[in-house]
């Protein structure tokens, strides 16, 4: 029996069976219709998958490591565009046999440096790209690092994750972290270990252990289920440091061998839709938000991927008006990215509305937690916290912390957060312990909790006479909580202060431990 089979249904789907009896929906060309259903026998290839999407087929290869996608690059069409960058104010393409070969030549550069560890502080640029390629290949541990966190910061992550070489464009910023290097790691494990930190805006930031192939796993799940063809072009403006960034931004395209426009920097988020002239753009919703507003579109723009965030119904309405087609996809760095993904085109399409991808399980706790297992995607760890990795991941099982719901369909919906992480709308991840405890210090005596409102965070507060109190009596008392948050919120980057300060007559739901159940408020 072959590998895989697509069965041609009259009611509009396919479905590919695998002989590990998983299945996924798949669409099928419109004039397919066939009464009952004809198997369609695929050849005996494990690493190849056939996919309908937007009435079209796609043939895709599963690759297993950064290695496996840059020898079909040199093997298969090498002449054909794998990136597109800006040289002398113009865009320039880069071959897929030249992107291979940059990779080559950097990765025998960093073998020959002895070295273990680089951490490659991400930019965006085309030589940060192939860095994390060459440190792949050449088998190092890759830490991927943030241009825009301070200096601080970065020192911390250095020395947590035993940094010992420092890939740098900007040489001020290089030369003020070379004596927080470290000796490099004791081992490494030759997996091609790549190190992405999380919730990396607090001191409570953890890195998070994947490899290429795992990258490279959840590039092909998310890509069976919304492919793209080698005429489209990826824009990526989001940040490599990310594993939104990388795997949404650079590895969708490349798994699909479609080129990949690398956005210039916030500084050009207004003119690079319409230098590249992109098909198809991964963005966070506050990015689609700035770009929708200043009505940014280039024509040729279909199709946006939107993660990493929380995105409003007002923001989708706002695509639809400009015709732009909007698929919403969940996943988290511990997963390698994307678990699920909303597929435009489907019948009774809803964009919250999300299929699992089929390298995912995923099943709900009694609270509606969302629990993860994947045997390709998932993480190793978190680095140096084997006991922060135990509270996480019990029996292969991931617990994310969010809270969902399967519909009608049996798609899943996102409906709150569990854990004590707000994801702002431009992925910006706040602690909220962390946070909370600044917040009470200025408050003492105060019952209060912060929640996500809108992409910002919001203060609520108890307040029992709230319910009668009149509307000047209420801007008193907000304008008194803001007065006494002052300096905590100056200490704070602007996108982390608060949005707004809101009251509730209701006391704070609360567990037995005396946490606040923050998914059972409804501001």
């Amino acid at each position: 029996m072959p590998d895989f089979i697509i069965y041609r249904h009259y009611f509009g789907f396919c479905r590919c069976e695998n002989k590990n009896k998983k299945f996924r929906k798949v669409r099928k060309k419109p004039h397919a219709k066939r009464k009952g259903r004809r198997p369609v026998s695929v050849p005996r290839e494990r690493r190849l998958w056939y996919t309908y999407s937007m009435n079209k087929i796609y043939t895709l290869t599963k690759f297993n490591s950064f290695e496996a996608l840059l020898s079909d690059f040199e093997k298969n069409a090498p002449e054909r565009p794998a990136v597109v960058f800006e040289s002398g104010g113009k865009p320039c393409f880069l071959s897929r046999s030249g992107f291979a070969s940059m990779a080559r030549e950097k990765a025998r550069e960093l073998s020959a440096s002895g070295k273990k560890c680089p951490g490659i502080v991400c930019d965006g640029s085309l030589p940060c790209l192939v860095a994390i390629f060459a440190s792949a290949l050449a088998g190092l541990q890759t830490v991927l690092l943030d241009e825009n966190a301070s200096e601080e910061l970065l020192r911390g992550q250095i020395m947590q994750t035993d940094i010992d070489m420092l890939l740098c464009s900007d040489e001020d910023l290089l030369g003020e972290l070379e004596s927080a290097l470290t000796r490099g790691p004791g081992t490494v494990s030759g997996e091609r270990d790549i190190l992405f930190f999380t919730s990396g805006t607090t001191s409570s930031s953890k890195a998070v252990v994947l490899t290429d192939k795992s990258l490279m796993a959840a590039a092909f799940s998310g890509s069976s289920m919304l492919p793209l063809s080698e005429e489209d072009i990826l824009m990526c403006m989001l940040p490599l440091n990310h594993v939104f960034g990388l795997v949404c931004g650079v590895l969708w395209g490349m798994q699909c061998g479609a080129p990949v426009a690398l956005g210039r920097g916030p500084r050009y988020y207004a003119q690079d839709l319409s230098f590249y002239r992109p098909t198809v753009l991964s963005a966070v919703p506050l990015l689609l938000s700035f770009l929708l507003q200043h009505r940014l579109k280039n024509s040729e723009l279909r199709l946006v991927l939107v993660g990493a965030g929380a995105c409003p119904p007002s923001l989708l309405e706002a695509a639809a008006q400009q015709k732009l087609a909007v698929s919403f996809g969940y996943g988290l760095t511990e997963t390698s990215s994307g678990v699920a993904i909303s597929v435009p085109g489907t019948p009774d399409f809803d964009p919250f509305a999300m299929e699992i991808c089929p390298e995912d399980t995923v099943s709900l706790a009694e609270d509606g937690e969302i629990l993860v297992r994947s045997e390709s995607c998932m993480m190793k760890g978190y680095y140096g916290h084997p006991e922060d990795t135990e509270k996480v991941m019990k029996e292969g099982v991931l617990y994310t912390g969010d809270l969902g719901r399967w519909d009608e369909k049996g798609r899943l919906r996102i409906i709150g957060r569990k854990k004590e992480i707000l994801v702002l709308r431009d992925g910006t991840k706040i602690f909220l312990p962390e946070y909370e405890a600044r917040i009470g210090a200025a408050l003492p005596g105060e019952d209060f909790t912060v929640l996500e409102k809108d992409g910002r965070p919001v203060l609520v507060l108890h307040d029992k006479e709230a319910a009668q109190a009149s509307e000047s009596h209420m801007a008193k008392a907000r304008s008194l909580i803001q007065l006494r948050l002052k300096e905590v919120m100056a200490a704070l980057p602007r996108g982390q202060q608060l949005g707004g300060i809101l009251f509730t007559a209701l006391p704070l739901p609360r567990t037995a431990t005396g946490k606040v159940r923050r998914w059972e408020i409804n501001i």
